[in-house]
């Protein structure tokens, strides 16, 4: 059977993704350093989150972070406040970080800093529930969010996300008493595409389950 072209040109472009991801990978390892990939659709507050766990990790981890955004700098300017380097990507009509863009945003590190005094680098990817787990970047870890404003079958209409995330963060808590959701069926809804995953219920506004987040975040570093 013969491939369309467009399924052709995605192989391609998945393969030479992939080869970026572990070029960057390997310079990850060579320097020490733990990266991790936030994903997650708009507002479900990856932004916050970063900005409390900046907060409550530095200084005793050595952080930066590579910041996707398609037009603007609002959110780096936002973690820039925490006093840790922040390398703002711009993607203009691309709905996600590549390994390209983030081998950039490495590079600009490299430049300004001794990337082996670092111990973690997050990648805060561009707001979207589907490209961004399409495409590795090189980390070593992918969190997802799902705030319980988006509803209880998000995991099964976009599963790839959840398929791939290492660690799940049900966020904004504090607001499910005033909404018509379950928690447990959408933990249930998780476990059915990735049983393995592990599930923090997590407020950044109340600072509950945020413990939990850093615990698991500390065991991630090497």
């Amino acid at each position: 059977m013969h491939q369309t072209v467009e399924a052709a040109l995605e192989i391609n472009l998945l393969h030479a993704n992939q080869a970026g991801a572990n070029h960057n990978r390997a310079h990850f390892d060579q320097w020490g350093i733990t990266c991790l990939n936030i994903m997650s659709s708009p507002g479900a507050g990856k932004t916050v989150l970063l900005e409390r766990t900046l907060a409550a990790l530095n200084p005793d981890l050595k952080m930066a972070v590579i910041e996707g955004d398609m037009t603007t700098e609002l959110d780096a300017e936002r973690l820039r406040q925490y006093g840790v380097p922040v390398i703002a990507i711009n993607t203009g009509r691309s709905c996600h970080l590549d390994s390209k863009m983030v081998s950039g945003g490495l590079h600009s590190l490299a430049a300004d800093y001794n990337p082996a005094e670092f111990d973690l680098v997050f990648v805060e990817n561009v707001g979207n529930l589907v490209c961004p787990a399409e495409f590795e970047v090189g980390e070593h870890g992918k969190v997802a969010l799902i705030s319980v404003t988006e509803g209880e079958d998000k995991p099964l209409k976009y599963p790839i996300m959840f398929q791939e995330a290492d660690c799940l963060l049900i966020s904004k808590i504090d607001l499910a008493p005033y909404l018509d959701i379950d928690l447990n069926r959408l933990e249930s809804n998780v476990r059915q595409i990735n049983p393995q995953v592990t599930i923090i219920r997590l407020s950044a506004k109340t600072g509950a389950g945020l413990e939990t987040w850093l615990t698991w975040l500390r065991n991630q570093v090497k």
